[in-house]
């Protein structure tokens, strides 16, 4: 498997534009984005669990649930369109029309994804410019992947895009994804929406087993806030254009495609997490040696969402009590007397807790190693063989700046 360029272009037939439609008053920065195949691709997703769902969560999961293919994903930011009322709805099908328009195939087609302020309307009359001027932009090369990625930005400080080539049943395969994710951000995915293309030949069915089975070891397993959206969306196409054998069950080609796509999406949740409103650094948080693997998920979680863990890494303050705290009350119990811990990062490694209690650690060395841009904390429980890795970030005073005033 070789990392390519591209991002939601890397995978044969997948075009990908952006465009600045005027969106949220007073941006000048391009703020919808396209990704469209002209051959029909099967299609899976997956979305918020938060019982208020925004209206292109609403018409996404319709379509998945009626729909066999589709040809593209049309996104904006600036304004979430939730809580928006019959208007809302409305003008996100007003959306997916524009694109269906200028394509000339049915508005249930296109997908559909927002990001933005909550209980704002969308601008019809620039989106109708916007739907127009996307689909005249469309471009296979990796610019124009980039500008799409850069588009669905709201907090973020950089756009997230991967892709992979591997082979599969003997056919050079391609994946690449773009997301965006800044804040708003916790395990059940987060105000987060992921595109991912690629041109392997795989059934709907399969292509959802292989979604939902991945979304539990990638976009489940980071956090920023605690906060679970009301946007999350993340949608795979796949139109074929490879020429393998098509995927229609488990074996040796669907792991593949599992482990190629799980590439993908592991780097950008991790881009995700490291990307966290006001973070400076990305924080991961490895479990080893528990009972079970729900034990391994939860204590990991546990300790990322951990406010005084968050803000300790800040701070490179290696104030291990606080780990063995959101373990404690995690719900899961275990013997915090055989418990290991050490952090991790390019400067070096250093055992901080041994059978839970300290070792006669350099605080000045694991201050070295706190002061990274990624930092990892590694957990042994002792209690058997199941592992779990989350991804989370430090907690600044900038994200508190970036949230106080978020809606001027």
């Amino acid at each position: 498997m070789n990392k390519i360029e591209g991002g939601v272009t890397a995978a044969a037939g997948f075009s990908a534009a952006a465009t600045h439609a005027g969106i949220k008053s007073g941006s000048t920065k391009d703020d919808m984005a396209l990704v469209y195949t002209e051959k029909a691709a099967e299609f899976a997703g997956v979305f918020t669990t938060n019982v208020v769902k925004a209206a292109p969560v609403k018409w996404d999961i319709e379509l998945v649930r009626k729909k066999k293919t589709v040809h593209g994903m049309v996104l904006n930011s600036g304004i979430a369109n939730a809580c928006s009322g019959v208007q809302g709805i409305e003008s996100n099908r007003l959306m997916a029309k524009g694109v269906a328009d200028q394509m000339r195939v049915e508005p249930e087609d296109i997908l559909t994804a927002s990001t933005g302020v909550i209980g704002y309307q969308l601008p019809v009359d620039a989106i109708s410019v916007g739907t127009v001027e996307l689909c005249k932009k469309l471009s296979e090369e990796p610019a124009s992947a980039h500008a799409a990625a850069v588009a669905i930005m709201t907090t973020d400080t950089i756009p997230k895009e991967y892709a992979v080539e591997t082979v599969i049943g003997g056919k050079t395969v391609h994946i690449g994804g773009m997301t965006k994710g800044s804040g708003m951000i916790h395990p059940n995915m987060a105000t987060m929406l992921c595109c991912v293309t690629t041109d392997c030949a795989i059934s709907k069915e399969m292509l959802q087993k292989a979604l939902s089975a991945d979304v539990k070891k990638t976009f489940n397993m980071i956090s920023v806030d605690r906060d679970t959206s009301t946007n999350d969306t993340y949608i795979v196409m796949a139109n074929g254009l490879a020429g393998n054998e098509k995927i229609q069950t488990e074996g040796l080609e669907y792991e593949a495609f599992c482990e190629a796509l799980n590439e993908v999406t592991t780097h950008l949740a991790k881009m995700m997490a490291g990307d966290g409103e006001g973070a400076h650094k990305l924080l991961e948080v490895i479990c080893n040696g528990a009972d079970t693997k729900e034990h391994a998920i939860t204590i990991a979680k546990s300790v990322i969402t951990s406010n005084l863990v968050k803000t300790a890494v800040c701070g490179n303050d290696a104030n291990w009590g606080r780990i063995l705290c959101a373990m404690g009350y995690s719900g899961v119990e275990f013997d915090p007397e055989i418990v290991d811990l050490s952090i991790k990062s390019k400067s070096g490694e250093l055992a901080l807790v041994n059978a839970g209690i300290a070792t006669d650690y350099s605080e000045e060395k694991a201050t070295q190693i706190l002061d990274q841009e990624e930092v990892t904390a590694i957990i042994d429980m002792h209690m058997g063989n199941e592992t779990a890795t989350a991804w989370g970030c430090d907690l600044t005073h900038e994200y508190i700046d970036i949230n106080a005033d978020y809606r001027s």
